[in-house]
């Protein structure tokens, strides 16, 4: 952890620099997208400073750094969503969602936590389906069950019973599920009633939940050293 912490550094400070200026979401520019999107572009770097060998030998990481670009372009995106750019940005993440549960995986399958995970998402979508109508009534549906189905297989690769489970695997498992705290309030603020601090929760969690998944892309090499030892 000491070792990726400097690594890390520009994201803290971008993130800080966003929370400083807060700007407002009423008036939308090129400025306050790229403000928002800065501690993104920082996980980039964050990956990018492992070595593009890294990356392409490892493929969980190469998908990590993938999921990051479209969650960035969905940022952007969500900036504009009065505009009518919201299901694009919803399209952005459903992409991200889908390359982040393919670098962690199908192994362990864990079909306990995939029950869980199903049931938490039926429940979410069960409370929001009264508040949806046409196309986000399907969209919203596709989406919670991207989203669960990725914080599935992040929940599954820690094994704490097993004493399986590395850093990087509970660090995927704790953004995965933050991730999921931020979408709900979105979902909430966007379709059902007005959540106090709806902004700071969302973009709060938010850049938690991503630095930890960009964390969790370290994992491969963790793995590889403890096969080693072993």
């Amino acid at each position: 952890v000491k070792s990726e912490g400097p690594k890390l550094v520009p994201f803290f400070k971008a993130t800080c620099v966003y929370f400083v200026l807060w700007l407002p979401t009423s008036s939308p520019s090129w400025f306050s997208a790229l403000i928002k999107c800065l501690p993104i572009f920082c996980l980039w770097v964050f990956l990018l400073a492992h070595g593009i060998n890294f990356l392409v030998s490892h493929r969980s990481a190469s998908r990590i750094l993938a999921g990051l670009i479209f969650s960035a372009v969905g940022d952007a995106f969500l900036i504009w969503q009065e505009q009518g750019y919201f299901i694009h940005g919803l399209l952005m993440f459903a992409i991200t969602h889908i390359l982040y549960s393919s670098a962690f995986g199908m192994k362990p399958l864990d079909l306990k936590a995939g029950f869980l995970m199903g049931v938490v998402s039926s429940s979410c979508y069960a409370f929001l389906y009264s508040y949806l109508s046409g196309p986000f009534t399907y969209l919203v549906a596709v989406y919670i069950a991207l989203i669960g189905f990725m914080g599935w297989r992040a929940v599954a690769g820690v094994q704490l019973c097993n004493d399986l489970w590395t850093w990087t695997k509970l660090s995927a498992c704790v953004g995965a599920m933050l991730f999921m705290v931020s979408d709900l309030t979105i979902a909430l603020n966007e379709f059902c009633f007005p959540v106090p601090y709806s902004r700071f929760i969302i973009m709060a969690t938010y850049y938690a939940a991503q630095m930890l998944i960009a964390l969790s892309a370290v994992e491969t090499r963790d793995e590889e050293d403890f096969r080693k030892r072993s």
